[in-house]
């Protein structure tokens, strides 16, 4: 296997110690950055206020000195003014100086990543995670900045088949680098973006391009198994009692019906962003599924067809995110009513009952488009909640 070395990334790769400085007192004077800060405190002048920031940043020379420093408060805040409580369980079996690879179920844009670093610190483990993040949202360059500032790497959007391929196998390398050689922890969705109606599936093309880069370069179902080995997957579970993004996918699922060839703006993206940071979450809880290492390590790999590795493995993955799902009684309630069984009803008070009918209603009125389909916006938040739990049953059956 060919030897790497940082600056091999460095197209993609987040900022390094030595660097951190440079970048922040860029995005300083980034006018679109310096706006939104005025935002913060418009009564205090630009110099002076930049002058305070640079104080504070004595003293910060990697990301994770950043993520401590600044982002883990805001992330903090961000939860005590729109979450009504987190909570976190990582399997005993995982090592807090261990390098994972955490790949969850995507609820939120920004906020996965950001709230599992928060919890790693608060449980002692000795590194947060670089996250994989598509340069389709990176659309100021404060933005883009600020993300490597915080342990980001690239992952390029929009490229033809060939560009795709290159690029996948060049991401892959960074990231079997970052866990063997800068024994980083790395967060990665199970798929490319978030599943629309919470029906968490890991994509098979995710843990094809993980194996791109790995040690052994064949293509033997035995290499393939090596590959995901060496990433050290841990399957994260994300709950959230509320989805604060719920009436936007449901406003998009009858845009894409009504309007030939709808597709979001930039601007729906930056919506969905704000809208997932700072809307109402309920509880939200994350739990953490044992390395995939040892039961990869029971795989007979000569009896498996190497067509059928990638399903077998993905199918794993979800069965312990599934089963790790917390569920709360808006699920109950969406699945009772989305399946008819309402013997799912007794599970719940009538109480929640009713406060989740609300919470619905509420949410519909929230949608905007010229004709609300008022039924079909109800099924398509109802499904999103009851899906999870759906899942939740048949991994605890199978």
């Amino acid at each position: 296997m060919e030897k790497f070395k940082l600056s091999d990334f460095d197209d993609i790769r987040p900022y390094a110690e030595g660097e951190m400085k440079g970048a922040f007192d860029s995005m300083l004077k980034d006018r679109k950055f310096s706006h939104i800060l005025k935002g913060f405190v418009p009564w205090m002048p630009v110099g002076l206020r930049n002058w305070l920031l640079k104080l504070l940043f004595i003293g910060i020379k990697t990301p994770q000195d950043f993520q401590i420093r600044y982002m883990k408060h805001v992330v903090k805040h961000v939860l005590r003014k729109c979450a009504t409580g987190y909570s976190c369980h990582f399997a005993p079996s995982l090592k807090k100086n261990g390098s994972y690879t955490f790949m969850s179920n995507h609820r939120d844009i920004v906020l996965d990543s950001a709230i599992l670093d928060v919890m790693l610190v608060d449980e002692g483990f000795a590194k947060t995670v670089e996250i994989a993040i598509g340069d389709n949202l990176l659309i100021y360059p404060w933005i883009k900045t600020l993300v490597k500032m915080n342990k980001a790497f690239t992952v390029n959007r929009g490229l033809t088949p060939k560009e795709t391929l290159r690029s996948s196998i060049h991401m892959s390398q960074y990231m079997h680098f970052a866990i063997n050689e800068k024994h980083e922890n790395i967060w990665i969705a199970q798929r490319e973006g978030r599943a629309k109606d919470s029906n968490d599936r890991t994509q098979e093309s995710v843990l094809k391009m993980l194996t791109l880069g790995g040690p052994a370069e064949g293509r033997s179902t035995a290499d393939i198994i090596a590959n995901i080995k060496d990433m050290n997957i841990v399957p994260l579970a994300i709950s959230y009692e509320y989805d604060p993004c719920d009436y936007l996918k449901a406003q998009e699922f009858q845009l894409k019906r009504d309007v030939q060839g709808w597709k979001k703006s930039k601007q729906d993206d930056l919506d969905n962003m704000k809208t997932g940071i700072f809307g109402k979450k309920g509880h939200i809880h994350y739990e953490a599924a044992p390395c995939i290492n040892e039961w990869l390590d029971t795989l007979d790999a000569e009896s498996i067809d190497k067509a059928d590795i990638y399903r077998i493995i993905a199918e794993h993955i979800d069965k312990e995110t599934h089963r790790n799902y917390r569920i709360y009684p808006a699920n109950i309630v969406a699945l009772a009513e989305v399946s008819g069984d309402e013997s799912l009803f007794k599970e719940v008070t009538e109480q929640e009952h009713k406060e989740f009918e609300a919470y619905l209603k509420e949410r519909i009125s929230m949608v905007k488009v010229e004709n609300p389909d008022e039924p079909f916006l109800r099924e398509k938040i109802l499904t999103m909640y009851a899906n999870p739990l759906k899942n939740h049953i048949k991994s605890k059956e199978e």
